[in-house]
């Protein structure tokens, strides 16, 4: 299945995945400062997602499929991974999929674990909201609020809103898809053999996506993983704080694929 994705600049190739109800827009500040550094940036819209077709399955082996059919289409050789939340866990599983084809790696707050239920308030109200009778996004953003979704999220969810030629909204997003699917999203990275190239885990510090309990099947599945944490943030790390979120995948990928810059690799904790 062909997914879409804008493309910008010139030099090693980076791929840059969304999380659960994004597109490709959300790692766009990344994308600037890594084109900036003489990079080839290619941002994605995971399947039923943004501008790319919506289907009715959407496992994490598919998703990382659709990105093996990509790098064929656009002949690329080699490309390094950076993925945030779901995007994160589509990027793993590709790369233990297709273990010659990455060069690195970040993984954004997210574990190659299974987890539990978190979304369903979510998927349930934005299931019940009549986009197509729909005033503004502002009165769904309320709506959200009203059954406790926090207002820094309602307002992502709302950027799925469409406006119709005809009047009200659409739902951007595959929302009966998504909910169908969610126990592969949430579940567990398919079994594969380990993957050894370079990988930086980025923990928002006030998350609980990714634990010291998560450590151990991390290094099972990526050996040659390190790991770094941003603090005053939570799993939204890379909007919370863009500028120090950039420097940590850019000073890493620098180190691997030989961007235009080099610094020093900042401390574990920042």
């Amino acid at each position: 299945m062909s997914i879409h994705y804008e493309r910008h600049g010139q030099g090693p190739t980076v791929i840059l995945i969304h999380g659960l109800f994004g597109d490709r827009d959300n790692l766009a500040g990344l994308g600037r400062a890594l084109e900036a550094e003489g990079y080839d940036i290619i941002r994605i819209d995971l399947r039923n997602h943004g501008l790319s077709a919506h289907n009715d399955s959407m496992s994490l082996a598919e998703m990382a499929e659709d990105l093996e059919q990509l790098r064929q289409t656009l002949s690329i050789e080699q490309m390094a991974l950076v993925g945030h939340s779901l995007g994160g866990k589509v990027a793993m599983t590709y790369a233990q999929a297709h273990p010659s084809r990455v060069t690195a790696m970040v993984v954004a707050d997210i574990a190659p674990v299974g987890y539990h239920r978190r979304h369903d308030t979510i998927l349930a109200t934005l299931s019940s909201i009549d986009a197509a009778n729909l005033p503004s996004r502002k009165a769904a953003q309320q709506r959200m609020m009203e059954v406790g979704i926090d207002a820094g999220t309602a307002l992502f969810l709302t950027k799925n809103l469409k406006p119709r030629p005809e009047g009200g909204y659409r739902w951007q997003i595959n929302l009966p898809a998504i909910d169908a699917n969610y126990p592969h999203l949430i579940g567990a990275l398919p079994d594969a053999l380990p993957w050894e190239g370079p990988v930086r885990f980025i923990k928002g510090e006030h998350s609980d996506y990714l634990l010291p309990e998560h450590q151990p099947e991390v290094q099972a599945r990526f050996p040659n993983a390190e790991a770094r944490v941003i603090a005053g943030t939570g799993h939204w790390l890379h909007a919370e704080k863009p500028q120090l979120f950039n420097r940590q995948v850019i000073q890493f990928l620098n180190r691997h694929l030989g961007g235009s810059t080099h610094g020093h690799d900042p401390a574990a904790v920042l």
